[in-house]
């Protein structure tokens, strides 16, 4: 089960990341742009993910990935953070961090 901790000390390990708050809670960008943030319920994560990979990790894991009314325009996917291993959010964060990086800030997680 992954926590909030995890969470933070997961995303600030990958390369040029800063935490702030989006919507009040805790968030972390890559660069200027997020990738992931604590949701309001504090039990549930938004990672950024293309639309046809959204659609498709939420058909076949709907119990880890789901999407509410406000994320149906934007390429970002709700995880339920206790439902992940530390491991797999670890997995998800980096992904997500790429969606969300620049190319110069990819090379900086390939070297």
């Amino acid at each position: 089960m992954a926590t909030f901790g995890d969470l933070q000390r997961i995303a600030l390990a990958l390369p040029e990341t800063t935490e702030r708050l989006s919507y009040g809670t805790p968030a972390f960008f890559a660069g200027k742009i997020l990738f992931t943030r604590l949701r309001e319920d504090r039990e549930t994560i938004v990672l950024k993910m293309p639309f046809a990979e959204r659609d498709a990790v939420m058909a076949r894991e709907p119990e880890f990935f789901f999407i509410t009314d406000h994320y149906l325009e934007y390429e970002m996917v709700c995880a339920h953070l206790e439902r992940l291993t530390e491991a797999r959010l670890a997995d998800e964060l980096r992904k997500s961090w790429w969606n969300a990086a620049t190319p110069k800030l990819r090379r900086l997680l390939e070297a």
